[in-house]
């Protein structure tokens, strides 16, 4: 059974791969990228894949049984015909089953929505393209806030706009062991998983770094409006607009929903803090 995985020079992709080889032999997984050289460290083969191009894809997934298909980085409405090429592509090549990172949150009211929305396309087109597939909801990374980590200890703080609201973090590494699983097993047809961990408030999100990390950091809460102009203005009207979407739907509870993650993987999600932990530990190899 051949694997094919997109984006696979990105963080999410490059631990769904090395969570898949444990799972089937590397000959058997291959990587689709952009840029193949950003991901030939994997120690697969890698074929070349744009979003953008349907030739592409119809050369790289010449001869796989199963894709998955990682959701773009593009804006929304790009994001849906970009996806449509890697659906359409795997379809006229005999692919059987696709498998597909889509997002929790939602379908309007904050700036995130359009996001959501896109995802969702996306899911109806994969559920009406006649393969078989399982769709996997990603809860939030709990990475972004570690990776800030020294600009929270600069300021002494974090502050957004999430208020009391609660968010079921995962990571990058806890999703790729569901993927695997998700790929290679046959359990999983025609499901969609939300793929989530425990329920935390940013104070306790903050308390949990704290511990890790031995820092003093506190938790500030703002407003919404306050939250979009720091975010625009370091990150651009887009991203920083999705960002302060994602913590308006913290503030909401958007993501305070049941985890579907030991249907999906075979275990429990790993705690919070044992994601920080790892993630910390990985930081010193």
């Amino acid at each position: 059974m051949k694997i094919a995985v997109t984006s696979a020079s990105g963080k999410l992709g490059s631990s769904i791969i090395r969570q898949l080889i444990n799972e089937i032999s590397s000959d058997n997984v291959i990587g689709i990228a952009r840029t193949p050289e950003k991901a030939k460290h994997l120690g697969i083969e890698v074929r070349e894949g744009d979003y953008n191009n349907r030739v592409h894809f119809d050369k790289a997934l010449e001869g796989i049984d199963t894709v998955l298909l990682i959701s773009g980085m593009d804006e929304p409405q790009k994001r849906i015909q970009q996806h449509r090429i890697v659906i359409d592509a795997a379809k006229a090549n005999g692919v059987k089953k696709i498998v597909y990172t889509s997002i929790v949150g939602a379908e309007e009211n904050n700036a995130f929505s359009p996001v959501v929305q896109s995802n969702r396309q996306t899911e109806n087109d994969i559920k009406n393209s006649g393969l078989d597939w399982v769709i996997g909801r990603n809860g939030i990374y709990i990475e972004p806030d570690l990776e800030y980590l020294d600009t929270y200890i600069k300021d002494g703080e974090i502050r957004n706009c999430a208020g009391l609201g609660k968010c079921t973090y995962t990571s990058r590494e806890e999703l790729g062991y569901a993927y695997s699983k998700m790929l290679v097993q046959d359990s999983h047809g025609n499901k969609t998983y939300n793929l989530v961990g425990e329920p935390l408030s940013q104070k306790e999100l903050v308390k949990l770094i704290n511990q890790v990390y031995n820092t003093k950091l506190v938790f500030n809460a703002i407003s919404a409006e306050e939250y979009a102009k720091e975010r625009k203005r370091e990150l651009g009207e887009f991203i920083g607009g999705v960002i302060t979407g994602i913590y308006e739907g913290i503030r909401d509870e958007e993501y305070d929903i049941t985890s579907d993650y030991e249907k999906a993987s075979g275990r429990p999600h790993k705690l919070a803090v044992e994601m920080i932990k790892e993630f910390k530990l990985n930081q010193k190899t």
